[in-house]
Parts: structure tokens; sequence; C-alpha cells
């Protein structure tokens, strides 16, 4: 799986696999969501160096989708590498907005506007999200993330 930002966008390569297609070959629309929630994820990991996984289980905190809005514009098929692309829209007190898409040859097929919550998992209820990962997503924001160079050199 390759990642990279440009500018104030997160990108994730991925594989269409058979488990995502239905008997057509062509993705299943909620497996969408699964990779949605996925790229979440690597931009946690990859692209703010935070863990993702300590920050649930350890931290005990949450980011469930609490809004969610989707346009399906053309299918994707099994076999082909489309791209995932993350874009924080607006970051709130304890929410952050996306724009996320799936494209395809550098053709939008999905196209996708979610908030998320900073929930603690113990007391079930959003809360502020800490000041170091915002520090993180505003200089995503900003575009002032460079994980392209770590990757080259690293």
């Amino acid at each position: 799986m390759t990642t990279r930002i440009i500018d104030d966008i997160f990108y994730s390569e991925r594989l269409v696999r058979f488990s995502y297609c239905d008997p057509a070959g062509i993705v299943f629309y909620p497996q969408y969501f699964v990779m949605f929630n996925g790229l979440v994820e690597d931009w946690f990991n990859q692209g703010l160096g935070v863990n993702y996984a300590k920050y649930i289980t350890e931290q005990r905190r949450g980011l469930p989708i609490v809004n969610l809005g989707c346009d399906f514009i053309a299918p994707s098929k099994i076999g082909e590498m489309i791209t995932l692309g993350l874009r924080l829209e607006h970051l709130g007190t304890s929410s952050m907005k996306f724009e996320v898409t799936c494209s395809y040859k550098g053709v939008v097929r999905v196209r996708a506007k979610m908030v998320l919550v900073n929930m603690d998992l113990d007391k079930e209820c959003a809360v502020p999200l800490p000041d170091e990962l915002r520090g993180l997503m505003v200089g995503f924001r900003e575009g002032k993330l460079d994980i392209n160079r770590y990757h080259e050199d690293g």
C-alpha cells in the first residue's frame, strides 16, 4: 500500500479485492465505508504518526462516524488499484469533518462527507481532542506535514 500527502490531502492506494465485491465483480457499496474507516486509521498511523490502535486501546478514545453523506458516481471493479483521498474540512472541539474520495486513474468514483467525533469509550460521550493531536491535525490541514520525504528517506 502506497500512502502520500499532497498539500492537505492524504492519499492511500489499495487493491480492490474479491472480498470487497458482489457477484458482479464490483465493490459492494458498504465496503467503501469499511475502506474509508481504514483510510482514517492509515491517516492516523502514517499521516499523523499517531498509533491508532493505542489511541483506542490505551487512551480509550474512539472516533465514531456521526454523520455521513455519500455520492456513488461509478463502480470500482475487482483487480483495480484505487486511490482513496482524505481531506480535513473542519476541526471542531471534539469533531472532525472530512471529505473522502475514491478514484481510479484520476477519475472520482465515490465522494463522501463524514463527521467523526472524539469519544471517551468508558464514559460514552464526546470529549475534546487532545492538544497534541489537534496540533498535528491543524498542521495537516495547513499542508505542513510531509510524510513523503520520510517514506522516501526511511
